[in-house]
């Protein structure tokens, strides 16, 4: 009962926050490649981006393939490549259909640059709907339900903070653990799906700003200060014990331990309590 009653305080003293064009995120999938193949569910359109017309209607379920060309982008069709006449474009697949890239489903819209005779591809979707293909990629779906919502708030939190990190490929963050594992609509899960709404908008906040809520696989048994491996100290994370002893340290071992988050939701703690023991000195809000 008392952790029940902490949990209530804990919304009671939520605050609201904005942030600007808050909802959207872009991930980058592929970066400098020469070809990109792309498919979709449904009937998509494919948009010159400088201009906002139509160029051509992908079919659903068809494998397409994009090359880069000079400061144009081709496109391949019956064996030849056509020029589509822009160095970048849009697929928005009708009816919230999803798009096949890297042998995967996304949602959202899909961005295709030529950037310097290089092809890079974009996932610009809504954050709450990224997070349902981050949360599964990151932390197995069979562990408890609060370390599930624990990881949507870290994963949230890092997402908000690191908003135009990668700006000069034009998108947000990489797919991969460099950032944060996203592997799409193909990784959801209804469980993690259901932390992703439980959490809806929530972030963690020290000073008035969203952190960077850096996670590891595993600390093995002990987490480290920021400054033991970047060289400067994050005043939010200590070393703390990891609660993961059983498993070897696997990562920087900086702020939430991924092990320990799971194995302290077996020991009853809500996903609030474990994210106030990774990192100190915090509170919460929610995006509008």
């Amino acid at each position: 009962m008392k952790k029940f009653r902490v949990l209530l305080s804990f919304i009671c003293m939520l605050i609201f926050i904005q942030a600007a064009d808050a909802h959207d995120i872009k991930i980058g999938l592929l970066t400098n490649v020469e070809t990109i193949r792309l498919g979709t569910s449904t009937y998509a359109p494919i948009i010159n981006a400088h201009t906002n017309k139509s160029i051509y209607m992908l079919d659903p379920m068809r494998n397409y393939e994009f090359k880069a060309y000079n400061d144009n982008i081709l496109m391949k069709m019956g064996g030849k490549y056509y020029t589509l006449d822009t160095d970048e474009f849009t697929v928005k697949p009708e009816n919230n259909g999803f798009v096949s890239a890297k042998n995967k489903w996304y949602r959202g819209i899909f961005i295709v640059k030529n950037i310097n005779g290089s092809l890079v591809l974009i996932n610009k979707l809504d954050m709450e709907e990224y997070l349902r293909g981050v949360v599964p990629s990151e932390m197995p779906s069979s562990w408890q339900f609060e370390a599930h919502k624990a990881q949507a708030v870290a994963a949230r939190s890092y997402a908000y903070a690191n908003l135009g990190k990668r700006w000069k490929y034009g998108y947000d963050l990489k797919d991969t653990p460099e950032d944060q594992a996203y592997n799409g609509a193909s990784a959801e899960k209804s469980n993690t799906d259901q932390a992703v709404k439980d959490t809806e908008g929530i972030v963690i906040i020290y000073d008035s700003k969203i952190i960077p809520a850096f996670y590891s696989a595993s600390a093995g048994g002990q987490t480290v200060s920021a400054g033991q491996v970047w060289n400067h100290d994050l005043p939010y994370v200590r070393s703390v014990p990891s609660f993961d002893e059983n498993v070897k340290k696997n990562g920087h071992g900086v702020g939430m331990s991924q092990h320990g988050a799971n194995n302290l939701a077996k020991q009853g703690y809500y996903g609030y309590q474990i994210l106030q023991y990774f990192y100190q000195n915090i509170t919460f809000a929610r995006i509008k």
